[in-house]
Formats: C-alpha cells, structure tokens, sequence
C-alpha cells in the first residue's frame, strides 16, 4: 500500500512503514517497525496519515469461559503488570463450556467456544455470535472436548473434537475437510500437542493421532482401565492425571521422542 505527494514516497508493508525520499540519493527511512500496514492515505489538511495497522500477536489475552457468558482480557505491560478487562458477551444462547481464541490472518479476533450442543464463534469487533458446526446427527446434548486452531491457516480453519469425533470446519462453518477424525472409545479428555497431532485418553488406552488427517499414529494400552485427563505440555513431556470421584488422583507423563512417537 502506498501514498504518494509531492516527492517522497510513504510505503507500508507487512514488517513496517518507510519513507523512500525521493528528493536526495533515495535513501530509505524505516519510521515504524514490526507492525503490518494494511491500507493508509495522508489528509493533507490535517497534515495527519491514516491507517489501518492491526498486530494482535504481540498482544496477550485471556479467555474465560463463565456460566452464560465469556469475558477477554489483555496483558497490561508497565506500569500495571497484570490482565484487564477487554471484552465481555454476555447472555449467550448456549452455555460455553470451553474456549479459545483466533487471530483470523493477523487482522480479526474471534472467540470460538464449545458448548452441549455444538460449536460457535463470537467476532470480538462486532460481538455478533454465530454457530460454526452443531452436530445434528446427535440427538442428546455432547460433550465438547477440543478447539484446535489447525497450523499455517492464518488462524482459519479448525478441529473440533467431540464425544468420539473431531471435525474440520473453518472459521465461518464451512466443512474444510471431508475427513471425520475418529477416536477408537470416547476420550475423557483430548488435547494438542507440539508433534502435530492429537491425543486422545481413553480407559483402555492413549491414542496418537494426526491432526492433519485425523489417521492414528499410535497407541498406548492401559494397563486397567482408568479415566484421565490432559493437564499441560512442558519441553518435551505431556502431563496427565487420573480422575477418580473421591479420591486421590495420580499425575503422570510421557515424554516426546524425536521421532514425535511417545514413551513412559
């Protein structure tokens, strides 16, 4: 995108606004870094430039998930050091039970959460709430287990797991792949992980699975059958833990190969 008067040149581009002078040995002024210039014109009168210049991902935020509504706070650098109230939607139509948040290509903000009935995405801008896929061929309410925001999509396109299923849908509620990720059992708990594929927790056993095309990778038999569920990824080690209903759970690991196969 560029604007022309008299005769130096302003140029914005993806890293950054520059002056291109034109008047000299037209050498290369940058006037501001690290931040996309997506359109801008000069108001000559008001001697002031214009822009449209959204960088998101040196933001961050918090998505909470209440009981009818989701609240987004941003990281408040120097002098506050802490989370402040960004955006809040409230009296939504489907209890959202989990959530997570999308950069759509550098510019849009999205919510996209799960509920019992299926999955839906608020735009942060508008707060306009719509449905991205509801599992119709499922007659009781579900269980959503997984939003995941698939790599090198510009944030557009998803797998969303639930019950025993994962589906891929963009951003809007288009199907992106005529793929439907299939678990061997109903996982109490599904999660991402840095390899590039999925994982899934059965009672019978642990399930490694391409996030890509949803084909199984490898699999990990209990020796009892036991309810676990995901915790975190560290380095190279994914954290889970037992849950049992009145008592103590245990918290185990198994830790990434560099052949992005998995070992106790």
């Amino acid at each position: 995108m560029r604007v022309q008067r008299r005769v130096n040149l302003l140029v914005g581009t993806e890293s950054g606004l520059m002056l291109l002078d034109r008047s000299g040995q037209g050498k290369v002024y940058p006037l501001i870094n690290r931040r996309r210039f997506q359109q801008m014109d000069v108001l000559e009168g008001l001697n002031v430039l214009v822009t449209i210049s959204v960088k998101y991902e040196r933001i961050k935020f918090l998505v909470i998930a209440l009981k009818s509504s989701v609240e987004v706070y941003a990281w408040a650098p120097k002098p506050y050091h802490k989370f402040m109230a960004f955006k809040s939607f409230g009296e939504l139509v489907h209890k959202p039970l989990l959530v997570d948040l999308t950069v759509e290509e550098g510019q849009r903000l999205k919510v996209i959460y799960g509920s019992c009935a299926g999955f839906h995405a608020v735009d942060v801008d508008s707060g306009s709430v719509y449905d991205i896929y509801l599992p119709t061929h499922i007659q009781c309410s579900i269980k959503p287990h997984a939003i995941i925001i698939l790599p090198n999509t510009d944030g557009m396109e998803l797998l969303v797991c639930y019950e025993d299923e994962g589906v891929y849908v963009n951003t809007y509620g288009r199907i992106t792949k005529d793929v439907v990720l299939q678990w061997g059992e109903m996982p109490t708990s599904v999660a991402y992980i840095r390899s590039n594929q999925t994982m899934g927790w059965g009672e019978k056993a642990i399930e490694i699975r391409s996030v890509e095309t949803g084909h199984l990778d490898g699999v990990f038999m209990h020796k009892r059958a036991q309810r676990l569920k995901f915790l975190c990824e560290r380095n190279d080690k994914v954290f889970f833990a037992s849950v049992r209903s009145g008592g103590s759970s245990q918290v185990y690991f198994m830790t990434l190969g560099r052949t992005s196969l998995l070992s106790w």
